[in-house]
């Protein structure tokens, strides 16, 4: 067999199509670069809900000092810096959780056996909503 020949798949249908030519990076380099783009996107999105609780947290002070308060009477006390502050907590948390995420896919990907998990997603989900959902209820008993 020629080296010509070697360098060609036989296909069922008695085509032949050249083998690609074999590329100097290997899968693992795409698959670690793509694990730095996920665990940065989770970074930023840790930053800007940090960001919101801060601006959650001041408007509320805002609003107090202002006197522009609604309905006070309904909840005696202002729910904004608790909101403000949970938010906080939560783009903190997540950017944690991201980091030890990112260095769990490293190493999975480096001994080949990696497999994504689901529990960050889930969790991540149900506090975000959890907290979004208290916060309009208190936008709703306070406006």
């Amino acid at each position: 067999m020629t080296q010509q020949e070697e360098n060609v798949i036989h296909t069922t249908d008695e085509q032949n199509v050249p083998i690609p030519k074999q590329v100097d990076t290997s899968k693992k380099v795409s698959d670690h670069l793509a694990n730095e783009r996920t665990f940065l996107a989770w970074i930023r999105t840790g930053l800007a809900t940090i960001a919101f609780g801060f601006v959650v947290e001041r408007f509320g002070l805002v609003l107090r000092e202002f006197g522009f308060k609604g309905n006070t009477t309904v909840i005696p006390y202002h729910l904004s810096s608790f909101f403000g502050v949970s938010l906080t907590i939560l783009g903190v948390i997540m950017m944690i959780v991201a980091l030890l995420g990112f260095l769990h896919n490293r190493r999975s990907i480096d001994a080949e056996r990696f497999h994504p998990s689901a529990g960050f997603p889930i969790i991540l989900t149900i506090l975000a909503s959890l907290i979004g959902t208290l916060l309009a209820i208190y936008l709703l008993l306070t406006g």
